[in-house]
């Protein structure tokens, strides 16, 4: 199985308005964290996720959440 590129160590905590959004799965977008079509022609692909009011998300940044594409933790073991 092909693993996705580690783009942080950490979350990303953005505020985000209503609305539907692109996660980048692969991990080589250039617009960390959202989806750019960096992952064409490989296994991944972007994850859609919806927001329902104006807050603040903590997206993963190294493709390994089991809670994709919230973040999990699962930075701090890699």
């Amino acid at each position: 199985m092909t693993k996705p590129k580690i783009a942080k160590r950490g979350s990303y905590a953005v505020e985000l308005e209503p609305g539907t959004y692109h996660w980048c799965a692969c991990g080589k977008s250039k617009k960390q964290p959202f989806c750019d079509g960096s992952h064409a022609g490989s296994d991944f692909s972007p994850i859609e996720f919806k927001v329902d009011q104006k807050r603040t998300v903590y997206l993963c940044g190294c493709k390994h959440s089991g809670k994709a594409p919230f973040c999990d933790g699962s930075h701090s073991s890699i």
